[in-house]
């Protein structure tokens, strides 16, 4: 499935991750598109109807209770901002979604 996801920020708390010169490349484990970088490895999966963004620590399980995160998607000239929940090992959003 072909994602068009412009941009992702993504802040658990008052964590902000970016990715550097140093990243690494992350396995996509849920069908999603994946990123490491020095802090964490993500995984964001969009589908119309859910958003998920899954975080490790470099393979490690992390903590998500009370972590809030924001995903922001670009589908042409239409900007949309999602806010994200914790549930088990992902951050999620449930709603109608456009995404490609």
């Amino acid at each position: 499935m072909k994602l068009q996801v412009i941009a992702l920020l993504l802040a658990i708390g008052s964590t902000a991750f970016a990715a550097g010169n140093h990243a690494h490349q992350h396995i996509a484990r849920h069908g999603g598109i994946a990123v490491d970088t020095k802090q964490a490895g993500l995984e964001i999966v969009a589908r119309p109807e859910m958003i998920q963004v899954y975080v490790d620590d470099h393979g490690k399980p992390v903590k998500l209770d009370g972590a809030t995160a924001k995903v922001t998607l670009l589908n042409g000239s239409e900007k949309s901002e999602v806010a994200l929940s914790p549930a088990g090992d992902k951050l999620e959003a449930r709603g109608s979604f456009k995404v490609a």
